[in-house]
């Protein structure tokens, strides 16, 4: 079948683009399609750290080994997987919400209904007494949470025409740390706020999941609000005629080939997978190694909420800026060079011991790379998926393989940090950014970006 004509442009990344004024580029935050993306940025963020780092801060309470807590990050395997489920997205209805809110916003709805429930059915785990069973709740957490992902991701990219894609995938990432942020310091306050009440701990952390829960409801009242995308009407519109079974096939086929048909399509993927790697592979251990260091759980959880927040806001809009302003490569350059050499800020942390300004300046380093890195990492990653008939499970293919990074290969770092040391750790984190940055200059030459641009 042929595709409509409804094709998303790449953000603006080309020298010939026209520089906005800055109150232009203040103004396209206002428009209601970038508020309604930046509300699901932060829905789509929310869980991450329930099913990581936050939860990493549970089991380390609870006095779970270093080894296992590491080995945890498994849990995050339906990020890397979602792309086996996309196509289901991208074709079939939800009985009843589909008709009545649209393609996406009717998948919206059902997947944020059960994420709600996955987080209450981890809330009633215990670390201790039933570590599987925590696993478990831990992986429906994450099959949720990507599943919310899926589709978030496919309105964003859907819904936000070009002069607004760069404001769009800016709010986006900076609402999306925010919502991290919320699920790792908020819940963290909540926890010592409940225990403040006379709660066990492990009662107080229950109910602090109860509470992210409740904040899952924010990206649901986004969802009832939003309007369906033009794009995913007129490709809905398109595929009417056609059965379940079909438009599944059609969307899965159709993803795999359209990428695997583009000039050195592995080369591509090598590259998502590793751009982030360096983020990742420091950011699974973070968490266990201030309160390691000797911080307590809420000097944590006071900087990452105040100091974090705000470098993740400036961090986000930067990056922004930069992926506004400047060709997508140069951007990916600047990106990837700062979110590597961030990591060093926690080696000073490491031999600086238990300094409140050390661990403020470690964290808003690393807050304000990662969020510049992100936001020009999702403008590459959207220039890439252009056809509305299977951009979910296009987008879904090339984040889940952004996510390997993030869950296989970052499994190890518990290992390597023990067997290092915090201070060396933090190198090898920053030196493993260099395969990335050398397939980064090897699709420069060979024109990949430019190709992007046309």
């Amino acid at each position: 079948m042929t595709a409509p004509d409804t094709t998303v442009a790449p953000p603006n990344g080309s020298d010939a683009a026209p520089r906005a004024s800055w109150r232009e580029s203040i103004a396209v935050y206002l428009q209601p399609r970038v508020l309604i993306v930046m509300l699901l940025g932060f829905s789509s963020g929310l869980p991450l750290a329930l099913s990581g780092s936050t939860l990493q801060i549970w089991m380390t309470e609870s006095g779970i080994d270093l080894r296992a807590i590491g080995l945890f990050v498994l849990v995050g395997t339906p990020y890397t997987l979602k792309f086996l489920w996309a196509p289901l997205v991208d074709a079939l209805h939800i009985p009843l919400l589909t008709r009545r809110f649209g393609r996406r916003r009717g998948w919206l709805v059902f997947s944020q209904l059960l994420l709600i429930a996955a987080i209450l059915l981890l809330a009633s785990t215990d670390p201790v007494k039933a570590p599987w069973f925590v696993a478990l709740g831990a992986l429906l957490v994450a099959a949720t949470s990507a599943t919310q992902d899926i589709v978030v991701d496919a309105f964003r990219v859907e819904s936000l025409p070009e002069s607004e894609q760069a404001a769009g995938m800016a709010g986006y990432v900076a609402a999306y740390r925010i919502g991290m942020l919320v699920s790792t310091a908020g819940a963290l306050f909540m926890v010592s706020a409940f225990e403040g009440t006379g709660l066990v701990r492990a009662a107080a952390w229950s109910w602090g999941y109860v509470s992210m829960a409740v904040m899952v409801l924010i990206g649901t009242i986004t969802a009832l609000a939003a309007t369906e995308p033009e794009q995913s009407v007129r490709a809905e519109q398109a595929t009417r005629a056609e059965g379940g079974f079909a438009r599944v096939m059609n969307a899965a086929i159709g993803a795999f080939s359209e990428f695997l048909a583009r000039k050195d399509a592995l080369a591509v993927l090598a590259f998502i997978v590793l751009f982030k790697f360096t983020d990742a592979f420091s950011g699974t251990m973070t968490a266990p190694f201030v309160i390691d260091l000797g911080f307590t759980r809420n000097d944590y959880a006071a900087i990452v909420k105040g100091v974090g927040l705000a470098a993740t806001l400036i961090g986000g809009f930067a990056g922004g800026f930069v992926a506004r302003r400047y060709p997508l490569a140069a951007s990916l350059w600047i990106g990837g060079i700062l979110q590597a050499v961030a990591n060093l800020s926690f080696s000073w942390l490491a031999l600086a011991g238990v300094n409140q300004w050390a661990l403020a300046f470690a964290i808003t380093a690393e807050n304000f790379t990662s969020a510049i890195g992100t936001v020009i990492f999702v403008a590459y990653l959207s220039a890439l998926c252009r056809n509305p008939l299977h951009t979910a499970t296009q987008y879904a293919l090339l984040t889940a393989l952004a996510a390997v990074g993030r869950t296989y290969l970052s499994a190890s770092a518990g290992f390597v940090a023990e067997a290092t040391g915090w201070p060396l750790f933090f190198v090898i984190c920053m030196l493993v950014a260099l395969p990335s940055l050398i397939l980064l200059a090897w699709l420069q030459r060979r024109g990949h970006f430019a190709a992007l641009q046309t």
